[in-house]
C-alpha cells in the first residue's frame, strides 16, 4: 500500500507501473533530485495536486 509519507524515488522503485500515474497527474520530476528526498506528499503540495486523490490512483494501480 502506497501511502502519502512514503519517497517518491521508492515508490517508483518498488511499483514501476506507477510512474504513469505520477505523469499523468502532472509529477514529470521523477528522475529529479527533490524525488529522491521528497514525500510523495510534498511533491503533490509543489505541484498543487490533491494527495488523497494522487495515493488512491497510486494504489489503484498497483491492484
Amino acid at each position: 500500500m502506497i501511502t502519502k509519507d512514503m519517497n517518491i524515488t521508492e515508490i517508483v522503485g518498488k511499483y514501476p507501473q506507477t510512474a504513469n500515474v505520477l505523469r499523468e497527474y502532472g509529477m514529470g520530476c521523477i528522475g529529479c533530485m527533490a524525488a529522491r528526498f521528497e514525500t510523495l506528499e510534498q511533491g503533490a503540495q509543489a505541484h498543487g495536486i490533491d494527495v488523497d486523490a494522487l495515493v488512491n490512483a497510486l494504489n489503484e494501480a498497483i491492484k
